[in-house]
């Protein structure tokens, strides 16, 4: 038997996994989370009102029942409280880490640090229900926002804040989410690109869902469409960005119905710092910018202030270091080839990495399926050098050996089943539970 670790349960882990098991009937592998629920981003980075995505965890699910994968959460690796990485990789013949990109890039400008301004993933975890979030009162006493970037991520949070609580009601959001987004007087939100319209990141379908909020205007200056010259004729841009494009030219043209609520599509502006009062932000500076003709952007010297109380940035992931394996800073991946990590340039035998900490935070949910099947290839290609090494029979032993008492499958079925019963006791469907105590307690109730 050859066993594999994959450390994470998101796509790029459950894809790896499935691969394995799919083209080696000798692979048994073992699935570890530091959370005791699995399917990573998908749990915790979809937004609850996106449910045939959230829809995936049903395929996701199917990996990790098959009967040669098992998941174990609350396996914390690395770090001061995390077994070692060299301990993992003595307990399996193979060791792949799908750890995702798990920070956010920052805008680098004064007054970045002030109260009310955070990142969008910080923001994501909050309403997701991650264990890890912070309640930081995100919409109290907020009127205006502003989201920085113009990618899906942002278009994601713009929309849950001009969500109202009839349509947030019916999905898994939390309670004390649901009611601060339900009590909001946020107004107006301001998204904010320094590029142009035609060069937007966000989808054509996430982008049009803006315009079906209800009490909720979208707001595009044709002014500002016309600084892009592809906004003239898109009919030379590739179909993804003109179809962008033609949506937000009809917008422009599409009179105002007076909704309470205001979305604010806003382009060729970027940040350069955000202004205080009475300790807190209340205001983004902002620089009109224009291509340099050399693919960026430069800044013409004319700025303007947008009012803000709430600052979200959503600039991109960025992976972090795992104490242990060896990490590029510049691009925020682990060195690796076809799959292999690299320490020093030399394939280190039987570490491998998946996903976003592989090739970066790029592509949607299903680019980590090529990116899993390069991976598994190499590792199968090194199979019989790496089943020479003894390795324990079952690893959960040693595990437990170590302290760590994984959570498995049963307990996350207990988690589920606590979260059905919160749910029905609210009057809502299935609601998450919201911090480590919550699920702790659930997960024990599986040993029972």
């Amino acid at each position: 038997m050859l066993r594999v670790a994959v450390v994470g349960s998101g796509p790029s882990g459950c894809y790896t996994a499935q691969g394995l098991v799919q083209q080696d009937s000798s692979v048994r592998v073992d699935v570890l989370d530091r959370l005791p629920c699995p399917y990573g981003l998908v749990r915790y980075g979809v937004a609850p009102d996106h449910e045939k995505i959230k829809s995936l965890q049903g395929s996701l699910r199917a990996v990790l029942e098959h009967e040669r994968v098992r998941f174990l959460g609350g396996v914390r690796i690395g770090g001061p409280d995390g077994l070692p990485v060299g301990r993992l990789r003595q307990l399996y013949h193979a060791v792949v880490y799908c750890v995702g990109a798990s920070t956010d890039r920052r805008l680098g400008i004064p007054g970045e640090q002030l109260p009310g301004s955070w990142s969008a993933t910080e923001f994501v975890s909050w309403y997701s229900a991650h264990p890890d979030a912070v309640d930081g009162g995100f919409v109290r006493d907020a009127r205006s926002a502003v989201v920085v970037g113009v990618g899906n991520v942002a278009v994601d949070v713009t929309r849950m804040l001009a969500r109202g609580a009839a349509e947030l009601n019916p999905t898994d959001m939390p309670e004390a989410a649901l009611a601060a987004l339900a009590a909001s007087r946020v107004s107006d939100i301001h998204m904010v690109g320094r590029r142009g319209p035609s060069q937007a990141r966000f989808t054509t379908k996430e982008l049009r869902e803006l315009a079906n909020l209800p009490d909720t205007d979208v707001v595009v200056d044709p002014a500002e469409l016309s600084l892009d010259p592809a906004c003239a004729d898109p009919s030379a841009l590739p179909a993804a960005q003109r179809r962008n494009v033609e949506v937000l030219r009809e917008w422009a043209r599409t009179p105002l119905r007076g909704g309470s609520r205001r979305i604010h599509l806003r382009f060729f502006l970027r940040p350069v710092e955000l202004l205080a009062a009475e300790g807190r932000v209340a205001a983004v500076r902002l620089e009109r910018t224009a291509p340099d003709g050399r693919g960026g952007m430069t800044g013409t010297g004319r700025y303007e202030e947008l009012a803000a109380q709430l600052v979200l940035r959503s600039v991109g992931y960025r992976g972090v270091p795992l104490d242990g394996l060896p990490f590029d800073p510049a691009t925020g991946t682990v060195p690796h080839r076809a799959g292999r990590v690299l320490r020093e340039g030399v394939v280190a035998p039987g570490e491998y990495v998946a996903g976003w900490i592989k090739r970066g935070p790029t592509g949607v949910i299903g680019t980590n399926r090529p990116c899993a099947k390069e991976t598994v290839a190499s590792l199968l290609a090194d199979a019989p050098d790496l089943v020479r090494a003894p390795v324990p029979e079952d690893a959960v032993a040693a595990l437990r050996a170590e302290g760590v008492e994984p959570v498995g499958w049963a307990g996350w079925q207990a988690i589920e089943q606590a979260e059905a019963r919160l749910g029905a006791s609210l009057g809502r469907g299935v609601v998450k539970l919201p911090d480590w105590e919550s699920l702790r307690a659930a997960a024990r109730t599986a040993a029972r």
